[in-house]
């Protein structure tokens, strides 16, 4: 019942509101037209007391009902009266000049014009009127919106202290997060300049925010403008100007903070005003991939998906981008069952919760996967389930052998067996002339699957994705160098030469999603991952974000290699054949046309390994992977 009330009381509201002020410029329009000296003398004079107190009044009877529906009809009872904004303001337009084209239509079909007819008016106070409405009523709708911003919200009983910023960019994302925050005061940060490289923009104000010049200025505006912290409004893409910009910003004792980007914007995930500190991501140096959204749409929409390892980093976001896609099943497989719980509560707040269907069980298990595979029959498997921290892997190769190539076996064959359309394998650029355990095992993995498509994937397609470091993820280096920031160091590096290629989850993950529509039977894909970068570089920037100084805040110690560490990884194995896909961050390479022996054989092989102790297991795998270089204590 409340609502109804609620609903008849806004209505009585916007009624009385646009009946006042379409009242007001109907009866100033015939003031306007009519009164003056000119007018009100001899018979003129006559003429103009008749149309304002006899024809004025019963105009007022049947025009002010007009435009209150047609404003009605426009949309303009349904908004919330104190928000107004562009698009509000042409509806409102619309139904203004709609109401006073009908008046001049009318007028033009009316023979004559007499003072006494209540239904011709003349042309003249129509267009006064419209001109008045427009004024009377969006002024009015603005007013209330500025009245409200600056004094009648909640917000802004917020007495705390303001913290002045600087916004890098006078494009379409500084603009609205100037309006965003200048509209919410109370969140007590106050925009006073922007920063930008387009020197037409320079001495221009935007929402009254001045544009004073190019971000070379940062190291002037605490001094000159109380500027307390840096706000970046840039496209992603620039990102060698967002590491400028940040270093500028460093230097001169700023806080650094990055607007959301423009899908979660558009998304309404998040506002404007939502800032983040700026992150190493942000300054990765590499533009965003663009992804053919349809093809992998078509590849998921209506299937069901089997992720395993999907409580890892890597999986976890494979589930969050498949499930994004409207598959009929996915299925979340994992043998940790926190990380599994954690994994389903995250897609069950994301809306997820109908598509899927959490399995505690272990990739090795031939019966356990077996059973899922007959309840399930996946069309798609993405199998991220490995053993992979390198130095873990160096002291327990069986471990390594038994999760990376055997798990990878079963669930492969099972795939073959049940007829799935795909399988992609989750590789690693460490199975590149391997140094350790860990890669190893990958390039093991890798065969494996070339095998089972050579000898049992008549039907399935069998393929493997390579990629470098992806930052956040599991193990990599930030989430340590962030832990050891935190404690006050120190940051601790293996080796000052030491290069990484780097990539973000949802970007690795897309791309892993674009090499399935584009892979072949027998393919193994490789992400372009852009130019290494000196982990000693990421670790000082990452110092650096955390607005503390390398070396002298926090102290950055080389530890030395680890067992089975290279100084550079490689994306390319001998004996592979480059070939170009569809899309220009992801390459093909074909396996070597050595001849590949039975799944059976590496099974057996493998089996012999596991019983093996550390040292007789690795160089027996160096028997299977002969471009791997076991590091030997």
């Amino acid at each position: 019942m409340a609502a109804p009330v609620h609903r008849l009381t806004r209505a009585a509201f916007f009624f009385a509101t646009y009946g006042a002020l379409a009242a007001l410029s109907i009866w100033f329009a015939y003031e306007l037209r009519f009164v003056g000296p000119e007018v009100l003398s001899g018979v003129e004079g006559q003429a103009a007391e008749a149309y304002l107190y006899v024809q004025r009044p019963m105009v007022l009877l049947w025009l002010i009902p007009l435009k209150v529906l047609l404003l009605w009809a426009w949309g303009q009872f349904r908004g919330v009266f104190y928000y107004f904004r562009l698009p509000d303001a042409l509806r409102m337009v619309m139904a203004l000049v709609m109401a006073s084209a009908f008046v001049v239509v009318l007028s033009l079909f009316l023979p004559g014009s007499a003072p006494t007819d209540a239904f011709s008016i003349p042309r003249g106070v129509a267009l006064v009127d419209l001109n008045l409405s427009l004024v009377f009523f969006i002024g009015f709708r603005v007013s209330i919106r500025a009245l409200r911003e600056r004094f009648w919200t909640m917000e802004s009983a917020n007495t705390g202290i303001v913290e002045r910023v600087a916004i890098v960019g006078a494009g379409r994302d500084g603009a609205l997060l100037a309006a965003d925050l200048l509209s919410r005061r109370g969140h007590g940060i106050e925009p006073v300049c922007f920063l930008d490289d387009d020197v037409a923009k320079h001495s221009l104000h935007i929402h009254g925010v001045p544009v004073i010049g190019a971000p070379e200025r940062i190291p002037e505006l605490a001094e000159k403008y109380g500027v307390t912290e840096i706000i970046l409004a840039l496209p992603a893409s620039a990102v060698r100007r967002i590491r400028e910009v940040s270093a500028l910003a460093s230097a001169s004792h700023q806080r650094v903070l990055v607007v959301p980007s423009m899908s979660d914007l558009a998304g309404g995930r998040v506002r404007a005003s939502d800032l983040r500190p700026i992150s190493v991501e942000d300054i990765l140096g590499r533009e965003p991939a663009k992804l053919d959204g349809v093809a992998i749409a078509d590849l998921i929409k209506g299937r069901v998906i089997l992720v395993t390892g999907a409580g890892g980093s890597i999986g976890l976001e494979l589930c969050r981008q498949v499930a994004a896609c409207s598959p009929a099943r996915l299925l979340l497989l994992d043998q940790c069952e926190v990380l599994l719980y954690q994994a389903e509560q995250e897609l069950i707040a994301a809306g997820a919760g109908a598509l899927i269907t959490p399995l505690v069980a272990d990739v090795t298990d031939l019966h356990r996967m077996t059973e899922i595979f007959q309840r399930y029959r996946p069309s798609l498997i993405l199998h991220a389930a490995a053993h992979k921290h390198v130095p873990m892997m160096e002291a327990m190769p069986g471990e390594a052998l038994k999760n990376n190539v055997n798990g990878t076996w079963v669930v492969a064959h099972l795939a073959a067996k049940h007829g799935a359309d795909k399988f992609v394998l989750i590789s690693s650029d460490k199975a590149v002339n391997p140094t350790n355990v860990m890669g190893a095992t990958k390039r093991l993995a890798e065969r494996m699957i070339h095998s089972l498509q050579v000898h049992e994937g008549a039907q399935t397609r069998f393929m493997a994705v390579r990629f470098g470091n992806v930052l956040g993820s599991s193990g990599s280096v930030v989430p340590i160098f962030r832990r050891q920031i935190a404690a006050g160091g120190p940051v601790t590096v293996t080796h000052p030469e030491v290069k990484r290629y780097f990539m973000t989850i949802p970007e690795a993950v897309g791309l892993v999603l674009q090499s399935a529509t584009q892979g072949d039977a027998g393919d193994i894909l490789v992400l372009e991952m852009g130019q290494p970068l000196k982990i000693i570089d990421v670790a000082r920037q990452l110092i650096e974000l955390s607005g503390l100084r390398p070396e002298i805040d926090i102290e950055i110690r080389i530890t030395g290699l680890r067992p089975g560490e290279k100084l550079v990884e490689e994306l390319l194995c001998a004996g592979e054949e480059f070939r170009p896909t569809k899309h220009p961050r992801v390459f093909r390479f074909m396996a070597s046309s050595s001849a590949t022996p039975p799944p059976a054989d590496l099974l057996a092989q493998v089996a012999e390994l596991v019983r093996m102790d550390t040292a007789a297991c690795k160089q027996g795998i160096r028997k299977l992977v002969p471009e791997y270089v076991p590091f030997v204590e």
